[in-house]
């Protein structure tokens, strides 16, 4: 099933999850769905389950989307986190351009670190704690931060924030396309 995508202005994208309990019904359904629904979105690499309109503690990511020779370790980089806690965020400071399917048609540059430690389980419920680096770690920091409410452009520059505020406005009242299925706020 692909769910539509709840989009900006909608309350569920900014509270905190709650956390999946050992006897979540149809947990392999939902997680299942969710890959669907984040494949049929043509350009996500990732999507939290907030974004789907359920507040749980939930992502999943599947980098073997992206085409890139230069990281052939990226081909199988399909993962689900589930009660996700990051633990630590350390090495350098790297500047990229983030986008969000919840955010159709904004880009902004964030800044996050190259490096974090985190704890989540699996599809099965096992729990792993896991040092993740690079780009993977950026994805798992932008889609943790739909779990706990945010999301990227809250760590945009004042500045930049206030460059988009307009187009902010038209995705709040529903006055924008994209090429996916969306709940407005």
């Amino acid at each position: 099933m692909v769910y539509p995508i709840y989009l900006y202005g909608n309350p569920v994208l900014r509270k905190e999850a709650e956390e999946i309990p050992a006897d979540y019904e149809n947990l392999p359904q939902l997680l299942d769905d969710m890959f669907e629904t984040l494949h049929k979105c043509g350009n996500g690499i990732g999507l939290a389950a907030p974004q789907v309109g359920l507040s749980l503690k939930l992502f999943v990511i599947d980098l073997s989307v992206i085409e890139d020779d230069e990281h052939p370790e990226w081909a199988d980089w399909r993962k689900v986190f589930i009660n996700a806690e990051i633990l630590e965020t350390k090495g350098n400071d790297v500047t990229m351009e983030e986008g969000c399917l919840s955010l159709p048609g904004i880009g902004g540059r964030v800044t996050r670190k190259d490096t974090i430690v985190i704890r989540y389980q699996d599809e099965n419920l096992v729990e792993h704690t896991e040092e993740i680096t690079g780009y993977p770690a950026r994805v798992v920091q932008h889609e943790y931060d739909h779990t706990m409410g945010h999301m990227f452009i809250d760590r945009m520059s004042p500045l930049s924030r206030q460059l988009i505020k307009s187009k902010l406005a038209k995705i709040e009242k529903g006055k924008m396309t994209c090429g996916y299925k969306v709940k407005k706020a």
